[in-house]
């Protein structure tokens, strides 16, 4: 029975997606232990008063390592499957959260960090891999976004965790939250034992009869003589054996005609996730609301929760509609909207604020301005409600599915890399920049949202509603097709045109030597 009973959940392609999502909430769950602590008395006196640059430096640790991890999954994500590489994820996140939770010096805490960061450089960048490949068309872009939403819901828990052991004294306000986030990292690596390796990552090493068979329990009920599961199989099949014609996969297979483009488009899409300023909002929203006069450590914690609850349900409308409204409008007009509310808040802080002084440190700080304050903080809260809304799922959503199956894991660990890669500047930069530029800080993000608006109108083609073999037939038409007018509807003619010629020219493959 209980076999009967794993199979079931195992073949579940909703339970299966989701539940490897707890790596993206382990990315969360670092958020929450760092932005929880900013303000915790017992935390400045262990690790010595850490000022604006020593304080971006240790939260900066953590995406630093995430980098490397993010670039590992290029070796590790095809040699050891996708997979093994989620519970590797996993066990890695426990050592660094051993180490930080015992940290003594600033030292120990860094080296903690790091090794967390690089069990989250892994899951961040395998697991949207693993999601879309195991994922129907038409619920990939769902499936992908529960991603962004775990990391929502990282963040949540945390915070709350934080918040509840803020009541403590000593350093155990801040060593037992920092303790029990590996609880949700030995459930990742356990539950995954249970769980299919990707049916396209098991064709591109020679086990195409397992394929099929997780193929079938996952789209056809166990059915493998369904059509949509025969289909399916052999469009991956002969996919990966036009791939091989090519050669040995290496690193130079990026820069090829029609692949190096979408490494741009990922990467860069990364990229713009980091410099819509959502993660500084996370991080250092402690800061954010201080410099909007908000007094009190309590009443900070507080508003801060606020900010994370709606976080994960405004990530909820983006996981039920994304597939509908399409990845393209939800990265256009979130940025655009994004950047109207931080513009509000630059502008807020410049008519209303003024030089003054928290815990001895000068600070541009609103005071005695009620309504200037709560202004901000809602214009803060609708900043990051569009950004959970549009820009979060989408960012993680896109760079999964725009690969071929030859550089997907390279591909994508390399775009995932980008992020970690700003995550780390901008996570080091962002506290010397409230404490130096102020309001300004704010206007700088902003204009990075406009610009990404015209990027993304230009450059990034619609992927919802088709295969990851039939996203493969965009990009193989080059430039010929202007993005703005390949959607879900427009050229679709053209599209089928292109993949029936596809079509004719693998079998012709399958009929030679391969």
């Amino acid at each position: 029975m209980g076999k009967g009973y794993n199979a079931r959940i195992a073949s579940n392609p909703y339970i299966v997606g989701t539940f490897a999502c707890i790596g993206g909430g382990l990315f969360g769950l670092d958020i929450s232990s760092m932005s929880g602590v900013l303000n915790n008395p017992a935390y400045a006196a262990t690790f010595n008063n850490p000022q604006a640059n020593a304080q971006g430096a240790i939260v900066a640790s953590m995406p630093a390592g995430s980098l490397v991890g993010a670039l590992s999954v290029t070796y590790l994500g095809d040699k050891i499957g996708r997979k093994r590489t989620i519970i590797l994820s996993g066990l890695f996140w426990v050592i660094g959260s051993i180490l930080q939770c015992a940290s003594v010096n600033r030292g120990m805490l860094v080296v903690g960090r790091i090794i967390s960061g690089y069990a989250v450089g892994l899951a961040s960048s395998v697991v949207p891999v693993y999601q879309s490949e195991i994922a129907a068309p038409a619920i990939r872009g769902r499936l992908v976004s529960f991603q962004q939403w775990s990391i929502t819901w990282g963040i949540l828990l945390q915070y709350f965790v934080q918040f509840g052991c803020s009541y403590m004294n000593g350093a155990a306000s801040f060593r037992i939250p920092w303790g029990l986030q590996m609880i949700p990292a030995i459930i990742l690596s356990l539950g995954m034992l249970i769980f299919p390796e990707s049916p396209r990552w098991l064709i591109d090493h020679g086990r195409e009869a397992e394929a099929l068979e997780i193929l079938s329990d996952l789209h056809g009920g166990g059915n493998q003589q369904d059509e949509l599961v025969v289909l399916e199989f052999e469009e991956i099949k002969q996919q990966v054996y036009f791939e091989r014609t090519e050669g040995a996969k290496s690193w130079m297979d990026l820069f090829k005609p029609g692949v190096f483009r979408r490494v741009i488009l990922g990467s860069s899409l990364q990229m713009w996730s980091q410099l819509t300023g959502m993660n500084v909002m996370m991080y250092y929203v402690v800061y954010v609301f201080e410099g909007a006069g908000l007094t009190g450590r309590r009443a900070n914690l507080i508003a801060d929760s606020v900010q994370y609850v709606l976080n994960v349900a405004f990530t909820v409308p983006a996981i039920i509609y994304i597939d509908r409204w399409g990845r393209r409008p939800m990265i256009m007009y979130g940025c655009l909207v994004m950047g109207f509310w931080l513009y509000l808040v630059g502008g807020l802080q410049a008519r209303f604020g003024e030089w003054g002084s928290i815990d001895g440190t000068p600070t541009w700080v609103v005071v005695n301005n009620g309504a200037a304050t709560k202004a901000i903080i809602v214009c803060s809260y609708c900043f990051v409600s569009s950004f959970a809304i549009t820009m979060g799922p989408a960012s993680w959503t896109y760079p999964a599915e725009i690969f071929p199956m030859r550089v997907r894991s390279k591909a994508v660990s390399l775009s995932t890399a980008t992020n970690w890669l700003f995550n780390f500047a901008l996570a080091w930069a962002a506290p010397p920049m409230l404490s130096s530029i102020q309001w300004k800080t704010y206007f700088v993000f902003g204009t990075f949202n406009f610009a990404a608006c015209i990027h993304f109108f230009f450059c990034f083609p619609e992927t919802a509603q088709r295969s990851l073999e039939e996203i493969e037939d965009v990009f193989a038409q080059g430039y010929e097709y202007s993005a703005w007018k390949v959607s879900r509807d427009v050229g679709k003619k053209q599209l089928e045109d292109v993949l029936a010629n596809k079509v004719d020219e693998k079998e012709s493959i399958e009929k030679g030597d391969v």
